[in-house]
């Protein structure tokens, strides 16, 4: 195997875990579901982020940033409340209160 090679195959392998992990996240709301941000720990959002600095699923550095999301079921974004480590409640935010947060 030449070095051409081996780069095209690992990544390749690295695209095909970050897709699969992306669908194994999602996969775990059955039904419809929505783009709830601001509820996401660091390393598990689903997707890019609304700043624009990362594209991929898992690549959050941050808990609870308003601009990163993951998927919840269908109509249940601001009924959702997440607990940090001291016990401070984050309610999940639709894309518009996201944009408006980060804007503040």
């Amino acid at each position: 195997m030449n070095v051409y090679t081996k780069i095209s195959v690992a990544t390749l392998s690295v695209a095909s875990i970050a897709l699969t992990a992306g669908v194994a996240n999602a996969a775990k709301v059955k039904g419809p579901k929505e783009k709830c941000y601001g509820i996401t720990l660091a390393g598990e959002n689903d997707c890019g982020n609304l700043a624009g600095t990362h594209s991929c699923q898992g690549q959050s550095t941050v808990s609870f940033d308003a601009g990163e999301w993951q998927f919840v079921a269908k109509g249940t974004c601001n009924a959702t409340v997440v607990k940090d480590a001291s016990g401070k409640d984050h309610k999940g935010l639709t894309k518009a209160e996201a944009k408006a947060a980060i804007e503040a």
